[in-house]
């Protein structure tokens, strides 16, 4: 009986923490496409309003698109790794 008990208290634990890698999931892509969307806007708008666009700031702006882009899931990360070491 106890070990059935361990069973379905390790199911329950491994779904939760799917259920919770899942919302962290869908949260950092949504955060993500948000920052691409806005980082094209802003390439747009660079490559449309200025002339004389400096050719150096458009890698550096590409850069910053894909470090905003990328942030989200590395932090939902940390925070899903964090909570899976605090329950143990």
């Amino acid at each position: 009986m106890q070990s059935h008990n361990a069973n379905q208290s390790r199911v329950r634990r491994t779904v939760h923490d799917l259920v919770m890698a899942e919302m962290f999931l869908v949260q950092a892509t949504i955060e993500s496409a948000t920052a691409i969307g806005n980082g094209i806007s802003a390439l747009g708008q660079q490559l449309s309003g200025q002339e004389d666009t400096d050719v150096r700031s458009i890698p550096a702006l590409l850069q910053r698109i894909a470090d905003e882009a990328v942030e989200p899931y590395a932090s939902r990360y940390e925070y899903f790794r964090a909570m899976i070491n605090t329950t143990d």
